[in-house]
């Protein structure tokens, strides 16, 4: 680079728009999209500590993609290319290559390549840079305004990690404004501007999230206003008016705003909410959306998701359409919203839909031949008998009669099914009444040939592997307490979660499936559990691995105090967190302190007081009464016993624990049957002394004798070894929010 060269970009530098100069220049200047670069998020910590693999940004314009690769190029340790799919093809992509393998080669430095606008890249010039963050040479950075997995090579997209970012929300804009007026060095801090509040509030609501947008007009609103006599640049609301007039829409024809905005206005109309249809239709008519375009998703709608139950549905906006053609634009938006409303009011039903259910029939049956009386007559009637025995149902009352129309093979198949709304609910007995006539025919052989008759066998259970049976239903019970979770949980991508008893790693795996772009606390009690879910998790990449740190309850607000004392969690999880915690109500006071207003306690809490009960599983009646009443009764008082912490609780206590904290609480309490086989072993472990816990048999003996035991030992030996029972438990569903 000669002087000429320097000077040059010295200049352009210099006179750079205010939104280039401003590109923040560290993650600490950086504003906005915490969910994938807060504290602890995946992004962060993979910037921070130079361990970035591919990347793709996804996201609407002015949200901070090719800033944040800036800020990367910033950070990283590694060689920075950065090119333009716009301006760009294979050429420089090739140069970026051979640069990549000198660095390499001669310097031992990886290559960060930033592509900018890399959905713009064909699909040859994707193909080209596969094989070079296949094995390394590069590690590549796209951004995108569209849906990578629709506009990027799918090879490319399952080599990278997504991050999309997201609008930014006007408290980021202020801040971005802040920032500006106080940088001296690249924004307006030399200069004393004054922004009225009103002028202020205007260019953030109609920049609409995107920091170019604003940064554009503050530029045009302060260098065109000349200072008055002391200096000081006033921007009043007239000003800012004039700077940025009409606000930014995100909306392309054929990207993903096109697609998102028809898919929110048609699940509007489904959904009945006319307020939200308006809404999403008033976007599209303001982005210049063809409405003939909206009229053809609304006729399909009309058959769809209303058919049968308001059958003007389809008159009304066909109308519509035809009267829109007539009159066009502005008035014909009229007849839009017409449209509009009309569907959002009318009654729903998709019972149309029986025809893909009868198209799946023919497209899996067998070649089904048209029933004989159905069969034309007018060729073959003499020959084959073709339409013999057809029932002409305008001769019968009604203009009905019964009769099979299907293919024998089919007889009896429902296709349609009558929803209860609107007029479809006046026709849907009426169908129902004919069918059980239909139904009837075919066992009195009215117009069809007689029918097989089904037979059923009985299912040998002689080689069932019981063992086998019991692990795979405590496995799906355990699969069901955690979907149970995690549907209460509602994680997304990028969210921070904590695990509060991570000890087998139930709940701590499938949150890391979960939060790809965020990030997982694990919780254990003890170093041994600690040590077994670091060795499990160095399988996965550095940057997925959950933090796992050792606590007790009590023990958990001052560990993550010196983990990471900004951490702000989206989710807190836990299965048998408080079972064996003394004083529930101060084991919720300490989990609540984790509870800011958005963060949702997610709480599975096994419920032994309504357990199984082993008596229950006994033949009474084969059994000595009295010895049988004084078991249920010793049984019994170890679920009664107010001094043992395992036992003297019930949902009810939990939901007060939280709920005397000043937070909401929904407790959703479900009981579980899970076939379970009783080996010899579990007996002995039954009447077995313990030495950390008191056994079965040793509590029992609070209320039996020592003879009495052994006697019941027997019982169960006799009537429950090598059987398969039942067994009863039932967890407590505690989401707990502030």
């Amino acid at each position: 680079m000669d002087l000429f060269d320097q000077h040059l970009a010295k200049i352009t530098e210099e006179e750079a728009p205010l939104a280039a100069r401003m590109r923040p220049r560290t993650l600490d200047e950086f504003i906005g999209q915490d969910h994938i670069i807060g504290q602890g998020r995946l992004l962060r910590r993979a910037i921070s500590s130079d361990q970035l693999s591919s990347l793709i940004f996804s996201g609407p314009p002015g949200t901070g993609k090719t800033t944040l690769a800036r800020v990367i190029a910033n950070t990283t340790r590694a060689h920075f290319i950065a090119i333009n799919a716009v301006l760009s093809g294979v050429k420089e992509i090739r140069a970026a290559i051979e640069k990549a393998q000198e660095e390499r080669k001669f310097h031992n430095q990886r290559t960060i390549l930033f592509v900018d606008e890399v959905h713009r890249f064909n699909k040859s010039q994707q193909d080209a840079l596969l094989p070079w963050v296949e094995n390394g040479t590069i590690i590549l950075i796209g951004a995108t305004t569209e849906n990578p997995f629709f506009e990027v090579n799918k090879a490319l997209v399952s080599r990278s990690r997504i991050f999309q970012l997201q609008q930014l929300t006007d408290k980021d804009l202020y801040k971005i404004v802040e920032q500006t007026l106080a940088d001296s060095e690249r924004g307006y801090g030399n200069l004393t501007v004054q922004i009225d509040a009103d002028a202020l509030a205007h260019l953030v609501n109609v920049a609409n999230g995107d920091a170019r947008s604003l940064l554009n007009a503050l530029q045009l609103a302060v260098e065109t206003t000349p200072p008055d006599t002391t200096g000081v640049i006033h921007i009043p609301l007239a000003v800012a008016e004039e700077s940025i007039q009409q606000r930014a829409v995100l909306y392309d024809k054929e990207g993903d705003a096109h697609f998102d905005t028809i898919s929110a206005f048609i699940k509007s109309l489904r959904g009945s909410d006319p307020d939200a249809a308006l809404y999403w239709l008033a976007k599209m008519v303001y982005a210049g959306e063809d409405p003939r375009f909206i009229f053809r998703r609304m006729l399909i709608l009309a058959s769809e998701d209303i058919g049968l139950a308001d059958p003007q549905a389809l008159v009304v906006t066909n109308a519509c359409a035809e009267a829109f053609d007539r009159v066009g634009m502005p008035e014909g938006r009229y007849h839009l919203a017409q449209a509009v409303l009309y569907l959002a009011t009318a009654p729903k039903s998709n019972s149309i839909m029986g025809f893909f259910d009868a198209l799946a029939a023919v497209e899996s049956e067998n070649v089904a031949e048209v029933p004989t009386h159905l069969k034309d007559a007018n060729r073959d009637k003499k020959g084959f008998g073709h339409g013999a025995g057809y029932l002409y149902p305008h001769a019968y009352r009604d203009h009905w009669v019964e009769q099979q129309y299907l293919p024998k093979s089919l007889q009896g198949q429902l296709f349609y099914q009558p929803s209860a709304q609107g007029y479809e609910n006046q026709i849907a007995t009426q169908v129902a009444r004919r069918r059980e006539a239909q139904l009837a025919a075919i066992v009195e052989g009215i117009g069809v040939e007689p029918v097989e008759v089904m037979t059923y066998g009985t299912v040998d259970r002689a080689d069932e592997r019981w063992l086998q049976r019991t692990l795979s239903q405590v496995s799906t019970q355990l699969a069901s307490v955690r979907e149970r979770i995690f549907t209460f949980a509602q994680l997304q991508r990028h969210h921070l979660v904590l695990d509060l008893n991570a000890t087998t790693g139930l709940l701590t795996w499938e949150a890391i499936r979960q939060v790809p772009e965020g990030g997982v606390y694990a919780c254990v009690r003890n170093s041994s559990d600690a040590n077994a879910l670091n060795e499990l998790a160095a399988a996965l990449p550095e940057t997925m691995r959950p933090i796992v740190f050792t606590a007790s309850v009590a023990q958990i607000p001052a560990m993550l105090t010196s983990l990471a004392p900004n951490v702000q969690f989206d989710s807190i999880i836990g299965r048998n967190v408080l079972a064996s915690q003394s004083d529930k109500g101060l084991a919720a006071q300490i989990l609540t302190q984790f509870l800011p207003r958005s963060v949702k306690l997610i709480l599975a809490e096994t419920v032994p007081r309504h357990t199984q009960r082993f008596y229950r599983l006994l033949p009474s009646q084969n059994l000595d009464v009295q010895l049988y009443e004084r078991l249920v009764l010793a049984e019994e008082a170890i679920y009664t016993d107010a001094s043992d912490p395992m036992f003297n609780w019930d949902a009810e206590d939990l939901r007060h624990a939280f709920a005397s904290n000043g937070h909401y609480v929904q407790v959703v309490i479900e009981q579980y049957l899970t076939p379970m086989h009783i080996s010899e072993h579990f007996i002995k472990r039954l009447f077995a002394a313990n030495p950390n816990r008191p056994s079965y048999a040793e509590r029992l003996a609070a209320n039996l004798t020592s003879e009495e035991i052994g006697i019941i030992k027997s019982l169960f030996t006799r009537y429950l070894l090598n059987q398969s029972v039942n067994w009863s438990s039932t967890v407590a569903f505690l989401k707990i929010s502030a």
